[in-house]
């Protein structure tokens, strides 16, 4: 039988995080579906950068497009995932078409 008086190991109210560790979540959050343009496009060098429409630009590589990478143009409507760890800074995943 269960003491009223105590709390039981796994029961209870989970404490809540400190703050550094709730950003350091998002920093790790993936999949983040956004919408933008693309904005430039480095054809031969096979990249291109995005504005999402939250006034962020993201980069993205030739290998991240969901189709024909050729087949883009600037100021192409797109949808996107963003993967928000990414070394160098957001960078735009799942790029295909709108």
């Amino acid at each position: 039988m269960l003491d009223s008086g105590r709390s039981q190991p796994g029961q209870g109210t989970p404490r809540k995080r400190s703050s550094a560790g709730d950003n350091f979540a998002k920093e790790l959050a993936t999949d983040v579906a956004q919408n933008g343009t693309i904005k430039r496009l480095v054809m031969d060098r096979g990249f291109g950068f995005l504005s999402g429409e939250d006034g962020k630009e993201y980069f993205f590589h030739r290998s991240s497009v969901e189709g024909s990478f050729e087949g883009l143009q600037e100021g192409q409507k797109v949808s996107f995932d963003v993967e928000a760890s990414a070394p160098k800074g957001p960078r735009a995943s799942r790029v295909r078409v709108a």
